[in-house]
């Protein structure tokens, strides 16, 4: 598996691009979210990867760093789709709320691609708990309890091997059980715990590094991806995450930058 992350940062970062990636296994790429606009296809160029290879995109929730990327996407997908250059057909997931916004939002600003809606473009509602199959591989959809918009994530069997898609919220209790023993978490970490009085992580329903760390090694994850955080320090970021996390969970702790690529 090889996850290319797209994107890093929380909501409103400006040095870095919001949290987004590919996973890849083989042909198959699923996208995870879009980030908050056009500029998902520049970081996907900058990755070496054609936007008419992705069939397959997941969405947390609606907020806009998370799913305004994906017009770009649907833009740019609905001609060769149209057109019939492009034989496979789109697929993307979400929650109801997700995929009636996504309709709706296709419909009002792109009517051109209205029309694919059904035929090409298939938008896949999912329920909590529900079990499907994306990138070939058997998946399970997960409600994450978020308070500010719902949010799903999900978990997939990669050969036997977990991964676990947490959005952009902490772990919740209620979710805990299908995360553990996972080969690979992808949890975001808004700041630093040490840092906590100055980026108030706790009022905004996020974590720190400290946190998503303590989660991850209850859980016997093998493997920890950081994600969703600021960007006052990209320079030095991965180093002072490293250290800090270091200190609560002793497995493969990943701090990536955009567009690093982490293969497992």
């Amino acid at each position: 598996m090889k996850i290319t992350m797209l994107g890093t940062g929380h909501a409103v970062v400006t040095s870095c691009y919001n949290t987004c990636y590919v996973m890849e296994d083989g042909e198959r790429r699923l996208l995870v979210d879009g980030g908050g606009g056009i500029s998902l296809l520049r970081q996907l160029k900058a990755a070496g990867i054609r936007w008419n290879t992705i069939h397959e995109i997941f969405v947390t929730h609606r907020h806009l760093d998370h799913i305004t990327g994906i017009l770009w996407m649907m833009r740019m997908l609905g001609g060769p789709l149209a057109s019939g250059k492009m034989k496979e057909d789109v697929f993307v997931y979400g929650h109801d709320e997700v995929i009636g916004i996504l309709d709706q939002m296709i419909r009002s600003l792109l009517p051109e691609r209205a029309e694919l809606i059904g035929k090409r473009i298939h938008l896949v509602e999912v329920g909590d708990r529900e079990q499907g199959e994306m990138m070939g591989k058997p998946v399970t959809f997960f409600d994450i309890h978020s308070v500010k918009a719902k949010q799903f994530g999900f978990v997939m069997d990669d050969n036997g091997r977990k991964i676990v898609v947490c959005g952009d919220e902490p772990l919740h209790e209620e979710c805990m059980e299908p995360a553990e023993g996972a080969e690979m978490i992808l949890h975001e970490a808004f700041c630093l715990y040490s840092e906590r009085e100055k980026y108030h992580p706790y009022e905004k329903q996020h974590s720190t590094v400290k946190d998503a760390c303590e989660t991850a090694q209850r859980l016997h994850a093998r493997r920890l991806l950081l994600y969703h955080s600021e960007e006052s320090d990209l320079a030095n970021r991965k180093q002072r995450y490293t250290e800090e996390g270091r200190q609560y969970y002793d497995g493969m702790l990943y701090v990536p930058d955009d567009l690093d690529v982490i293969e497992f």
